[in-house]
């Protein structure tokens, strides 16, 4: 009698719109899965289309391509005796689902649509797709004819069902279903479903993987059962990175773990189980039975296969481990770093041009296009021929093969040091070794002709010079005479992306990354069309804090000496005369707080949704201890009044790699206005009633004390 299951999950790389490389990754998976021996592979959520297809998902086109890549799958040889679970958005009675559509052997067992959307932060499924709200309730579904033919039939089961195989019952539930207060999986395994099945599109977040794994381990825990989750990995198209971490879980214990960042197109994960293992974990759990007795069966769909062959006795079976957690700043040093890998062989540039400026944040960034050379060296000395042929075709040689990162670095990443007359030796100094040391092209040029030229059109048009503020200019024209410097860099930054590689004699351009951190977008302490506008920039949506962290790592981890004095230099935009040849401006005291507390702020407005005056509230008792009420109003008004002035430049932000939950994005994750009243009279007033109230209170009781 057999019982020992073999299953397979995966993480894919897919991409939206890709139709053709999303089937070869789609087949390649079951044809792994199945040579293992499972005889059930679970893929991504919508893996056929690409997951973030967004408003083309409201294209004919869009659901006509996954019907004919459904077609292909049917057909192939691959997908023979084995059952499919794939992911795919699905018509139904002029309606758009979400669904998973499971398949056997040139048949259609079920489609099942997603029962709850994501619409939160990143995710807009509401925008495109509409819930199935009729729980453990089926339809039929009328095949399109291109199917009806290959499949021999003319309806399926289309709602909330299960399987039923000869030996065991199978469920699915679909990503954010697993986020939910009451998930399908709980009501599933109380009905003796003893197989959960989730295709996910989850994308990377900082600090987020264990909250996965401990909602699938919770969920085991509670209710006994196998769980396969299945993931979406890399950059699809935008500026989520979907980061793997496909899984097997049973019982509370994980079985399989799936690598959260990798190269790897194509990650299948296998593991056989015991189902009397899931059975005798459930039968001692009184409670669980309990409300077992009194559950609403789900309808079953029967299905004449099985998942466990007839002799399985001496079949080993898997083996529980621990999950391994990597630290924030090995976090960035991968996902960041896989993120731009896709974007660089996708978009089919040469290369990347980074302004670098001796600074932590375009280190930084350096740093996490060595961290990507050293992840493809190290895949291509694993055996992985889709890297080493997507290197060949970047540089245009065909018998190219990486073996050093800081070589390929050089192939890959021109870095350029812009000097003006504001500018330090000392920066100079940091940028060049740097460079140096990771192996990049290296420019130093001098930019002052310039900054003269465009000054010398606004004097001869109207006749005035504007001065720096040491010299005795206003605000106004200390400000400009800076962002007159900010945003030439960017002009040059463009023109040697475009035309470095022709002046050297090589093909192609290069893509201008950008080095503004969260917590400077969030303030608006950058110059609108600066060097912080570039084509994609690696961590603008990393804080300052975790920044210094992962340049200190990075130090360590790649052996970069010249890391050390970038770590211990102040933060400054250099954009302000020397004073004896020393930098005389800092980041911090230009924007009247430091970045510790600026990732404070972020954090309040954004995760706790917090205006000015709550804001104020909560924040006198965290710093009771350092700062007066007058104080933490004066820092809260301080920073909502500079975070308000400053929003129009949130709307021309370079995409980012998404990184925190309190990112100002506004292309879709942030949506605020950009045109605020910003002195906020009534919110600060209700501040300042506050602490006068405060104070008064205080003088009584220093007058009781006399």
């Amino acid at each position: 009698m057999g019982r020992k299951v073999t299953v397979a999950t995966c993480a894919l790389n897919q991409w939206a719109l890709d139709f053709e490389g999303n089937l070869q990754r789609i087949l390649k998976s079951i044809e792994i899965a199945k040579n293992r021996g499972a005889r059930y592979r679970l893929g991504p959520e919508l893996e056929i289309c690409g997951y973030g297809c967004w408003d083309h998902y409201y294209e004919s086109d869009t659901l006509l391509h996954s019907l004919q890549v459904l077609a292909a799958l049917l057909v192939s040889p691959v997908t023979q005796d084995i059952i499919c679970d794939v992911g795919m958005p699905v018509m139904h009675r002029n309606v758009r689902y979400n669904c998973r559509v499971i398949f056997l052997n040139r048949r259609i067992l079920l489609i099942r649509p997603k029962m709850a959307l994501a619409n939160e932060a990143n995710y807009r499924e509401l925008r495109w797709f509409t819930p199935w709200s009729r729980s453990r309730h089926t339809e039929e579904y009328f095949l399109p004819r291109m199917l009806q033919d290959l499949t021999q039939q003319e309806t399926v089961p289309f709602g909330d069902a299960v399987l039923a195989t000869q030996d065991t019952c199978i469920g699915s539930e679909i990503c954010e279903e697993l986020w939910t207060p009451h998930s399908p999986h709980v009501d599933m395994g109380l009905d003796g479903v003893e197989i959960i099945t989730n295709a996910s599109g989850s994308h990377h977040v900082l600090r987020k993987a264990h909250a996965r794994v401990d909602l699938v381990t919770m969920a085991t825990t509670k209710n006994g059962g196998i769980y396969l989750l299945a993931n979406q990995k890399g950059c699809d198209g935008d500026r989520l990175y979907y980061d793997g971490c496909a899984l097997i879980a049973m019982n509370g214990g994980i079985f399989a773990q799936g690598a959260q960042f990798s190269l790897d197109d194509v990650e299948v994960l296998t593991a056989t189980l015991d189902l009397e293992d899931v059975r005798s974990y459930r039968a001692e759990i009184s409670s669980r039975n309990l409300a077992a007795s009194r559950v609403s069966p789900y309808p079953r769909v029967k299905v004449d296969f099985a998942l466990s062959g007839h002799e399985d006795l001496l079949q080993p079976v898997s083996e529980p481990l621990e999950w391994r957690y990597h630290r924030p700043e090995e976090e960035i040093s991968l996902g960041p770093a896989c993120w731009l890998w896709d974007f660089l062989r996708r978009s089919h540039q040469a290369g990347f041009l980074l302004p670098l400026s001796g600074g932590v944040d375009s280190a930084a960034t350096a740093c996490l296009v060595y961290s990507m050379c050293y992840q493809v060296c190290e895949a291509v000395k694993g055996g992985n021929q889709e890297v080493l042929a997507d290197v060949q075709a970047l540089l245009n040689q065909n018998s190219y093969i990486p073996q050093d990162p800081r070589e390929l670095c050089g192939r890959l990443l021109t870095t350029c040091y812009m000097a003006s007359e504001n500018s330090s030796q000392e920066t100079c100094s940091r940028a060049r070794e740097l460079a140096q040391q990771i192996g990049s092209h290296h420019i130093s040029l001098n930019m002052d002709p310039a900054v003269t030229a465009i000054l010398g059109i606004f004097r001869l048009v109207t006749g005035k010079s504007p001065l720096f503020a040491v010299h005795g200019g206003s605000s106004r024209e200390n400000l400009a005479l800076q962002n007159v410097q900010a945003r030439i860099r960017m002009v040059l930054a463009y023109l040697f992306a475009q035309l470095s590689l022709w002046s050297r004699g090589a093909p192609g351009g290069l893509l201008v990354l950008g080095s503004a951190n969260v917590d400077e977008s969030l303030l608006g302490y950058l110059t609108k069309y600066d060097c912080s506008s570039a084509d994609i920039n690696p961590i603008g949506g990393i804080s300052k804090t975790d920044l210094r962290a992962f340049v200190q790592f990075c130090m360590e981890r790649f052996q970069l000496p010249a890391l050390q004095g970038i770590l211990c230099a102040p933060a400054t935009a250099e954009l302000e005369p020397l004073a004896n040849g020393q930098v005389s401006q800092t980041d911090e005291e230009d924007m009247g707080m430091t970045y510790a507390e600026l990732s404070v702020f972020g954090r309040l407005r954004k995760i706790a949704k917090m205006g000015p005056y709550s804001m104020f509230c909560k924040l006198l008792n965290m710093w009771r201890d350092t700062c007066t009420p007058r104080q933490v109003a004066d820092k809260v008004k301080r920073f909502f009044s500079r975070y308000s002035m400053n929003r129009h430049k949130m709307t021309t932000l370079t995409p980012a790699y998404h990184a925190e939950n309190y990112s100002p994005d506004d292309n879709r994750f942030d949506l605020r206005p950009f045109l605020y009243n910003t002195r906020w009279p009534w919110q600060f007033r209700c501040i300042e009633d506050q602490v006068l109230q405060l104070e008064k209170r205080a003088q009584k009781d220093l007058d009781g004390l006399d």
